[in-house]
């Protein structure tokens, strides 16, 4: 398996992976198509998995911020992440999430944010949020399910307060 940056020749490829990974459904393929829009796309966030020169796997990384005590902070959410179907369940999810883990931290990115499954991420070292006096308020989610990994350390002492998730996640 080779994970790469997706380029401009991925993007179709990319659709079809994440309609198929979501049940046939198109809304994380059109908000994969918003971020890269928007400026809070980091073409390098942006990683496919690839078999056999098939992509079989693809997540995005991009901007939001944390606003709080009178100052806003720039960090990583993770929204979408995707496998195609018949090749979930091998490892293909954990290694994206690891090496867009690893070029978060290459970056400067202190800490990333999602909204997830509490079985899955955990086990990647992602952790509850509002522990770490983070807020979500732009959906209305579980504990356990707002997680947060520490790219940096000492980051999560220093960064507090509400995510904002961008407009592109709205649209």
């Amino acid at each position: 398996m080779i994970i790469r940056t997706e380029t401009n020749s991925d993007y179709d490829e990319v659709f079809k992976l994440n309609y198929l990974a979501f049940g046939n459904r198109e809304d994380e393929s059109k908000l994969i198509e918003r971020i890269r829009l928007s400026n809070e796309f980091i073409p390098e966030l942006s990683l496919v998995a690839e078999i056999n020169k098939e992509i079989v796997g693809h997540i995005l990384l991009s901007k939001a911020t944390v606003e709080g005590q009178g100052k806003k902070s720039i960090v990583i959410v993770l929204a979408p992440i995707a496998v195609k179907p018949n090749f979930q369940k091998q490892g293909i999810g954990s290694s994206l999430i690891e090496e867009g883990i690893r070029r978060c931290k290459a970056l400067g990115y202190g800490i990333l944010l999602l909204i997830g499954h509490p079985s899955y991420y955990p086990r990647l070292g992602f952790k509850p949020a509002r522990k770490y006096g983070l807020e979500l308020k732009q959906f209305e989610v579980p504990d356990e399910v707002f997680m947060v990994y520490e790219v940096e350390n000492g980051k999560l002492q220093e960064i507090n307060g509400e995510l904002k998730y961008p407009k592109a996640f709205f649209s």
